[in-house]
């Protein structure tokens, strides 16, 4: 039987060279996860040798990372905001762009007994950070894939977080009554776009990541019905494409939406575009960096 050491291990991030931004991080993770240790463990006991069992989920896992498969999807879990959440191929992989959304809401609504929507919520991380962060809203989570919903479940009662309820349905469907925010990363990539096949994406459900010819769909939708789920003065806020900014802002004040502005992430990318809900013209939009 083969033996190698952990830092025999370690030292197979070379294989990732290329194909990883951080091969010696992911060889990391991999391992740790394989013998159930943090990775200070991993330099604390070099010399520890792995079982049989674990040299070969090893080798697989990163195998499968070689060949693309996100990291996120190999651990099973992702960290997004102060949440550790699982994670499947049911769902999109929380990034860190979408913690732009969970700040900007925070900045907008102070805790009290309100009402938010959290649409297309996949693994409920933008709705579990809210409500992990404003204990005394109320949140709805919804999405329209069962696999999804439930992942989202059982993420909430994994956080002990009972001021949010996940719901199952497309968009507004399963919603009633008025919200005084409403939350979206929906998908906005364009059918044709070449980074489809590139990275991540290709292992991640296409109909989370791509909204028509223009990747606009599922935003125009979101934004047309909005009004009719919202307070008087409430707001609406939504994840988009770094080049979609002039184009979302349009949308939001066409609608009537007013206070528009466009949030950049921290690579001075439009990220969020945000509107306030007055039903009376809009006054107007402009950019401001996150």
């Amino acid at each position: 039987m083969t033996q190698i050491s952990i830092s025999q291990a370690l030292q197979k991030s070379h294989s990732l060279i290329g194909k990883s931004t951080s091969p010696k991080l992911d060889v990391q993770l991999l391992l740790a996860e394989v013998i159930q240790q943090s990775n200070s463990y991993l330099y604390t006991w070099p010399e520890r040798v792995l079982t049989e069992e674990q040299l070969q989920r090893f080798t697989a896992l990163l195998q499968r990372r070689i060949e693309g498969e996100p990291i996120a999807y190999l651990l099973g879990y992702q960290d997004f905001w102060t949440l550790r959440l699982q994670v499947s191929e049911d769902t999109l992989i929380p990034r860190p762009d979408t913690e732009l959304l969970v700040e900007q809401a925070l900045r907008l609504l102070e805790d009290g007994d309100s009402r938010v929507a959290d649409l297309g919520t996949g693994t409920g991380a933008v709705a579990l950070s809210l409500a992990s962060e404003r204990p005394h809203w109320k949140v709805w989570a919804c999405d329209y894939v069962p696999a999804a919903a439930q992942l989202a479940e059982a993420n909430r009662v994994q956080h002990q977080l009972e001021n949010v309820q996940i719901v199952t349905g497309s968009w507004f469907e399963p919603l009633s009554g008025e919200f005084a925010l409403i939350v979206s990363n929906p998908p906005y990539i364009e059918a044709e776009d070449e980074h489809l096949s590139c990275g991540d994406l290709r292992f991640e459900p296409r109909s989370a990541l791509v909204s028509g010819s223009d990747g606009l769909m599922d935003v125009k939708h979101i934004i047309s019905h909005a009004p009719q789920y919202l307070q008087l003065h409430g707001w609406l806020l939504l994840e988009h494409g770094y080049n979609q900014g002039v184009a979302v802002r349009q949308l939001f004040e066409d609608r009537g939406f007013k206070q528009v502005q466009t949030v950049q992430d921290l690579g001075a990318n439009d990220r969020v575009t945000v509107g306030q809900w007055c039903r009376v013209a809009n006054s107007g939009s402009k950019h401001v960096n996150g």
